[in-house]
């Protein structure tokens, strides 16, 4: 059984930053991740260009150029991938955290027995950077499930004079109607509220109300949605049921942390807003020896944490862990 001083789950670009502050300070680890480097980016639209510009996505102080100020999904996979090659970073892919318990060694120094997909592990200290973007918010009503609805968009080609409904009045629902539309669907945005969200990105809005002025992209406020069939969405909106006839629904309805992990790491949650419990300042949560970096920290609230604001969570973590390193 391997042995590593700190384990870091999530290879995303904060989870990368993690792995290069512990290699920089001489402390062992290792990074893992179910899915394969910057999982989340790698599942973005193929189309997607990044809210902030390069320098505020750099991280391990190597420098990332773009060709616009904002760089595009593709160059953010490149550039990952070069800070991964460049550090020699100590990372597994592909390899599931499954469970842990927490022992203490001969010197009753507290450790972590760690199991995965793929090995077991001791640890003395966790790092939980795994982002939210791989747990969507469901909307818990029957046909959700069907394998027309989508909770993440690639790309539109396929919806080529297709009925398509969006589900949301955020950056990416209205991403995707847009795509949709530009690709020769018949869209229909369902909105919850009585307008679209004011934190659109502001060169994409007057795009899109734009479109629903010329009524090349519908829309419906005070939307509800109750059902979805093979053939058909059902919704509410402003006291009417509608039942529209549809080929494909994108539900962009957001994202959450995976809380199931954080249970399993012994992370106390507050139960109405999903904030964990944590040191602003170390970055430690209520479980000792656990450390929280990234947007996870943000519970349910995910529109507030980004790469560029929490690259330095990594520094604040390992900074706190050599206070423990240099006892032993």
């Amino acid at each position: 059984m391997t042995h590593y001083s700190i384990l870091i789950i999530g290879a995303g670009p904060i989870g990368l930053s993690c792995g290069i502050e512990a290699q920089n300070a001489g402390i062992s680890y290792k990074i893992i991740d179910k899915g394969t480097l910057v999982n989340s980016i790698h599942n973005f639209p193929t189309d997607m260009t990044f809210f902030s510009s390069s320098e505020k996505l750099e991280i391990g102080n190597l420098p990332f150029t773009s060709l616009s100020v904002r760089p595009t999904k593709q160059e953010g996979l490149e550039y990952y991938r070069r800070v991964a090659q460049h550090y020699k970073l100590n990372i597994g892919l592909y390899e599931t955290f499954e469970s842990v318990n927490r022992t203490s060694n001969l010197s009753n120094k507290t450790q972590f027995k760690i199991a995965t997909s793929k090995e077991a592990y001791t640890c003395d200290f966790i790092i939980n950077a795994t982002g939210f973007y791989d747990s969507p918010v469901l909307l818990d009503i029957p046909g959700e499930k069907l394998k027309k609805v989508n909770h993440y968009f690639t790309s539109a080609h396929h919806l080529f004079k297709q009925k398509v409904a969006v589900i949301g009045a955020s950056n990416s629902a209205i991403d995707v109607a847009l795509e949709a539309y530009r690709k020769g669907a018949e869209t229909t945005l369902l909105v919850r509220g009585k307008e679209i969200s004011p934190n659109v990105k502001y060169w994409i809005k007057p795009d899109i109300e734009a479109r629903i002025a010329e009524n090349n992209i519908n829309i419906y406020y005070e939307s509800d949605v109750t059902a979805i069939s093979d053939r058909h969405i059902i919704f509410k909106s402003r006291n009417q049921t509608i039942k529209l006839e549809n080929d494909f629904v994108y539900a962009m309805t957001g994202y959450r942390p995976n809380f199931n992990l954080s249970e399993k790491l012994g992370i106390e949650i507050d139960s109405t807003t999903g904030y964990p419990k944590y040191n602003k300042t170390t970055m430690e949560t209520t479980s000792p020896n656990v450390y929280l970096a990234g947007v996870v920290i943000g519970g349910m609230n995910t529109r507030q944490w980004f790469i560029e604001n929490s690259r330095d969570h990594g520094s604040k973590i390992i900074n706190h862990i050599k206070k423990y390193e240099t006892k032993k």
